[in-house]
C-alpha cells in the first residue's frame, strides 16, 4: 500500500464518506475491491464534479485506501478507513 505521508483534506473527507457509506449499507457483507474502486470515483465526482480535481482526489483516495483482504466485511474495512483518516499506521 502506498499511502501518502500527509493526507489532504479531500482525502480525509473521502475516506470518511466511504467509511460512512459502507457502515450504512450492509456492513456485515463481504467487502470487494470492485466496491472500493467504483465508490472512489463516485465519491470524488460528488465532491468535485467530473473534473481533473475529481480525478486527482480519486487517485489520492485509492492510494490511501488499501486493497481489500479476502473475507473482510464492509464494516471492518470502514473501521480501517477511519483509522487511516486519523493517521494511524501499521508501519
Amino acid at each position: 500500500m502506498t499511502t501518502p505521508l500527509v493526507l489532504s483534506d479531500d482525502t480525509i473527507t473521502l475516506l470518511g464518506r466511504l467509511a460512512d457509506l459502507l457502515d450504512a449499507q450492509r456492513p456485515t457483507a463481504e467487502m470487494r475491491d470492485e466496491i472500493r474502486l467504483c465508490r472512489a470515483l463516485v465519491l470524488a465526482e460528488q465532491l468535485h464534479g467530473p473534473t481533473e480535481k475529481a480525478f486527482d482526489a480519486e487517485q489520492d483516495l485509492l492510494a490511501a485506501a488499501p486493497a481489500v483482504r479476502h473475507g473482510q466485511t464492509r464494516g471492518e474495512y470502514a473501521a480501517l478507513l477511519r483509522l487511516i483518516a486519523k493517521g494511524v499506521s501499521a508501519a
